[in-house]
């Protein structure tokens, strides 16, 4: 198989899982085991077909359509998509063995329904990852959010059709208003909203156009989640747990901050920013939010709410990285993508098995489930240190690339909200697993304590997928030379 085959085949593959899910709807067995095989030879096809060209160079083009002159419904991977592609199909399999556990001990109702909006969810994300221009990024970014809108309204309750109508007033209402008036815009200057190495508005559009067209952008990307168009993330955590992993690590805001960094580095071009410095601004809407929303965090009690609001502030980070317009900057951005998702989807993992397993959602009512659920606690313990950023956890490497950015941009009050970030981080996180082990419980807790002493944790597919992704956060500490290596072309070329 040619990497161009593999390309399209990777895009399209998902919905070949669609048909299998609709053809053994009436068997839940054979449905599960058809979205889980369709994630794993995804990936299979991502890592062992695509990877190794990119890796060597190559930046497989796959061309559909050609719309206008200059604009075509066109695929081409470079090695930021690569990453992107990498992440979303790879948590699409611990995702998918989570929902099993997770659905099925939950008595969700509507379960073919939210695989077949999973799975076109995941198509989106490979589209947005593959896209070899901004016309083609906007159609798949609309995808995505069309599919996870029947996600987000699952329960049916009326709070749940309540935070869809805002899901979708906020994610449809900025990319319509400023995302696509930027691509509009793009093109009229340009020609072409192709990504290219470099970028491609230099000797277009200068001076305050520069300035109001990346807005255009950064606040078009309405799942980048920057304040003030951020309520949308908090209101969504009313849907199943499986579905928040989605919207914070697999698909959804993943696809925000990656399609801000993207624009960044290949239609605006670094040097371009920086030379203009038309991105100082962005950096303080970023530092705003990081800290804002690590504040709001603090004050939540419900587990979802407070892991929401911390998503809003680590997604910024990509967004700072970007906005600093230098090389190291732009690095540590595009390894948050793949530290970051994989230390919340750990959280949020472990959020859903502490519901289904002792019935709790309030932090405050944790007190001593850390001794009845010690896996589960183990792994936010080892997700919370990766969010925070301490060695030896992956997202020690993207912080640290993150402040280096800031010391080569000359933006030394960025290195102070980052560094202050971590310590909110602490104060945020840390509490729940203190509260989890050192805590004992209270004695008419009925669900929460346990007089002998014995382990009693959810079942095991709400339990082994925290387990293998907290143990991620490790493993990418050992192999974020690998990631490195990978984004050093979308920087050098």
């Amino acid at each position: 198989m040619t990497a161009q085959t593999a390309v399209g085949l990777a895009v399209v593959w998902p919905l070949a899982g669609v048909v299998l899910i609709v053809l053994f709807r009436r068997w839940p067995n054979l449905r599960e085991a058809a979205s889980l095989l369709t994630g794993v030879s995804l990936f299979a096809i991502v890592a062992r077909v695509i990877l190794p060209v990119v890796q060597a160079g190559g930046r497989p083009h796959l061309g559909v359509v050609e719309v206008l002159p200059g604009l075509e419904l066109a695929f081409e991977v470079e090695p930021l998509g690569m990453l992107f592609a990498m992440v979303a199909s790879g948590l699409w399999i611990v995702t998918t063995l989570y929902s099993i556990g997770y659905m099925r001990a939950h008595h969700e109702e509507n379960q073919t329904r939210f695989y077949i909006c999973f799975a076109i969810a995941i198509f989106g994300a490979m589209g947005v990852a593959f896209a070899a221009n901004v016309f083609t990024l906007f159609i798949f970014y609309e995808a995505i959010t069309l599919s996870t809108y029947p996600l987000v309204t699952h329960a049916g309750t009326w709070e749940a059709k309540r935070a869809g109508r805002m899901y979708l007033g906020y994610l449809m209402g900025t990319s319509i208003a400023f995302l696509l008036f930027a691509l509009v815009w793009t093109y009229w200057a340009v020609g072409t909203t192709d990504f290219r190495p470099g970028g491609i508005l230099a000797g277009t559009v200068s001076g305050w156009q520069l300035v109001v067209l990346l807005g255009l952008y950064a606040f078009g990307t309405g799942k980048a989640a920057l304040m003030p168009f951020h309520r949308w993330l908090p209101a969504a955590m009313v849907a199943p747990t499986p579905v928040s992993a989605l919207l914070h690590a697999v698909a959804v805001v993943k696809a925000g901050v990656f399609t801000v960094l993207k624009i960044v580095v290949y239609i605006f071009g670094i040097d371009l920013l920086h030379i203009t410095d038309a991105s100082r601004w962005l950096t303080w809407a970023a530092a705003f939010t990081i800290i804002a929303a690590s504040i709001i965090a603090l004050t939540k009690d419900n587990l979802k709410a407070r892991l929401a609001y911390s998503t809003i502030s680590q997604l910024s980070y990509i967004v700072l990285g970007g906005a600093l317009a230098t090389s190291a900057g732009v690095m540590g951005g595009g390894m948050h993508i793949a530290m970051h998702a994989m230390g919340k989807i750990t959280l949020f993992f472990c959020a859903g098995a502490i519901m289904v397993g002792a019935h709790k959602t309030e932090i405050s009512q944790m007190d001593g489930l850390g001794r009845r659920m010690p896996f589960t606690f183990g792994a936010f313990l080892l997700g919370s240190l990766s969010v925070i950023g301490l060695p030896p956890m992956g997202g020690s490497w993207s912080k640290w690339y993150l402040i280096l950015g800031s010391i080569e941009a000359d933006q030394v009050v960025m290195m102070l909200v980052l560094m202050a970030s971590s310590l909110l981080s602490i104060g945020y996180l840390m509490p729940v697993v203190a509260k989890g082990f050192f805590r004992p419980p209270p004695e008419d807790d009925e669900h929460g304590h346990s007089p002998d002493g014995a382990i009693h944790e959810a079942p095991l597919l709400c339990v082994l997928p925290p387990v293998l992704t907290g143990i991620g956060c490790v493993v990418l500490f050992f192999y974020a030379g690998d990631i490195y290596n990978l984004l050093t072309g979308m920087i050098l070329r």
